[in-house]
Formats: structure tokens, sequence, C-alpha cells
């Protein structure tokens, strides 16, 4: 024994087969439903439930996220991050498709603002090492981490941010990552008429779309978006009080439906990379709302990933995989449940 303290994920027996079971009849269900209301308001509930199938399915694999772990343990390796960021080591003798054993890591969710202050004293330049850390992946690494609330980024006790939980990964196919860098341009200059046509050019689309209409629908998302207010909320033991930030998560996945619901409307079907990037994005948003106030990620050059977008190139990607423009991974789905 090495005396390491370890965290175990063990499934439960026959969770599989009635997973399969319940989302094949949820599934049946969202096509029936469909199929009666073609017009459903323009969003697409049975390819979203379809998504959702797949990536749920997919978390079923321990040996893929324990594989996910040593990938992620390599990027941050490469990237010289590890002094600001890490993620649980595997015991590999330990663990199995069914069974995960990993390194514990005793930290508080990043949303525990004053429990953060105990372990760092710049809150600021915590969220940014995560920032840093997260962008740079979606940039550089084989796959991002695409389940980031805030259960499953800790602060740890020596100020280091832990990403954990990587059941759900997501990666950028070449075939929308131009028009993800537009995106981000037109972001950076807040030009809703240039993010709708890089939209244009990231998603299907079955007929001309006008390009000034969707612009305008967009800015009304983004103006709906910076109107959402994080809710401070108190705790005691008793003893000492403690601040935690709130996320309203209906108001949250309200968003992201409303802008997969515009990209519908006006004729634009979004590939599903850009769903959880957008899902991620929306954590991020509300952490820098609490942690940094201040910051500007678009243009603060300690955030790599957008920094340096420019400078990066997909042939660079990652070392481990490669594949054509279809390659998608497993978890890659336009997630409009509630966030957790």
């Amino acid at each position: 024994s090495s005396g390491d303290s370890v965290a175990i994920k063990v499934q439960k027996p026959l969770v599989d087969s009635v997973l399969a079971a319940d989302l094949g009849f949820l599934l049946s269900a969202a096509k029936i439903i469909q199929y009666l209301n073609p017009g459903l308001n323009g969003v697409p509930i049975a390819g979203i439930m379809e998504d959702v199938r797949e990536a749920m399915m997919g978390e079923l694999d321990f040996n893929k996220e324990a594989d996910n772990l040593r990938k992620f343990a390599a990027f941050l390796e490469r990237n010289e991050l590890t002094r600001a960021v890490t993620c649980p080591k595997v015991f590999p003798s330990a663990s199995a498709s069914k069974v995960l054993t990993m390194e514990y890591l005793d930290g508080v969710p990043l949303v525990d603002l004053d429990n953060i202050r105990k372990y760092t004293k710049d809150p600021e330049a915590t969220l940014v090492s995560a920032l840093n850390a997260w962008t740079l992946s979606v940039i550089s690494n084989d796959f991002f981490h695409a389940d980031v609330h805030a259960g499953n980024l800790l602060v740890l006790k020596d100020g280091r941010v832990a990403f954990i939980d990587f059941g759900i990964v997501g990666t950028i196919p070449p075939k929308i990552w131009s028009a993800l860098e537009e995106l981000s341009q037109a972001l950076l200059i807040g030009d809703s008429r240039e993010m709708a046509g890089a939209l244009v050019k990231m998603g299907a689309t079955s007929s001309k779309v006008d390009v000034d209409k969707f612009g305008a629908d967009i800015e009304r998302i983004l103006k709906n978006l910076n109107a959402m207010d994080p809710e401070l909320i108190m705790t005691t033991d008793g003893v000492s009080a403690s601040a935690q930030i709130a996320l309203d998560q209906e108001e949250v996945s309200r968003v992201l439906i409303d802008i997969v619901q515009v990209a519908e409307n006006n004729g634009v079907r979004l590939p599903r990379e850009f769903g959880l990037l957008v899902k991620q994005s929306l954590y991020f948003d509300r952490y820098t709302k609490l942690l940094a106030p201040s910051l500007n990620v678009m243009t603060d050059d300690r955030i790599q990933g957008f920094s340096n977008a420019g400078e990066q190139s997909y042939a660079g990607r990652g070392s481990s995989r490669s594949g054509g423009d279809n390659d998608v991974m497993e978890g890659d789905v336009i997630d409009v449940e509630p966030l957790n």
C-alpha cells in the first residue's frame, strides 16, 4: 500500500442496460413529438436527444475517462501549467471499465469565494489559471473538458486549480476551426453581424441566411446574457459564515436553448461542438463575475487561449490523436438539460 488517499468511482450493476432502455424510450418519444410538431419553434429535440444518448452511453466506459485524465495531465505538463493547474492521477492497477481509482484532491468549488480566499490571496489569478488552461486546451489539445460546472473545478489548499471528472470531453474538428476563429474575433470587437456570419460558416444551412436578421437576434441574446446576475448566498454552520455564488441554472440553460433556437429559426443547424463550447463559456462567464468582475477574458494577455489564438494552427494541436474532418469524440453534444 502506498498510503495515498484515493477517490473511487464505481458503476452500479446493470446501469448500462437500464440507461440504454430509458434513453432509447426518450429518443423514440422525441422523434414522435418532432413528427407531430415539425416546427416546434425551431428546436430539433430529436437530434438533441440522440446526441445526449450517445454522450451519456459514452460516459459509462471508465477506461475512456482514465485515458482522458492521462492525456490532460500530459497536456498540462507540455504547456508548463502544472504549478497552477492539475487533475487527478489514475491508478491503473485498481481501475477498469466500471471502476476508476484516482488520486483524491481536497479542495473547494470555484464558486466558494470565502474559502477560496483562505487558499489564495488572488482569486482573480486563480480564475485566470483555470480559464487559461481550459481555453488553451480548446486550441492546442486533443480535447477540452466539456463539463466545467463548479463541482468539477476545485481550488486546492495549495492554491492550484484541479479539473476533475473527465467523462464528457469535446474536440473541435478542422471543418469549423476557421469559423470559430472568426467568431472569436467578432466577439472581441462586439460585432453581432460578424458573429452571425461566422456561425453561418460553422453550421449546416438549407437555404440562404439573412445575416443582418441573424445578427440582430444574436445581439438580443447577448443583451439577455449580460443582464443575468449571479446570486450571492450566505451560509453558516453556527460558528462561521461563508459566501457562495448561486448560478440560476435554468436561466443559463434558457440562454443555451435560445442560441440553438435562434440559429434554427435563421436556417442554421449549429454543430455539436459549438453547443459544448457555449455551455462551458457560460459557466466561466459566471465565475468571472464572482472572482474577477473587471477581467476582460478576450484581451487579457495571461489567457493564452485568446491572446494567442491567431498564432495557433489546427495542425499543431495535441500529439496523441489524429483523424478526418468528421471525427467527433464521445460527449460532443448540444447539451440543453439544466446545468449541474
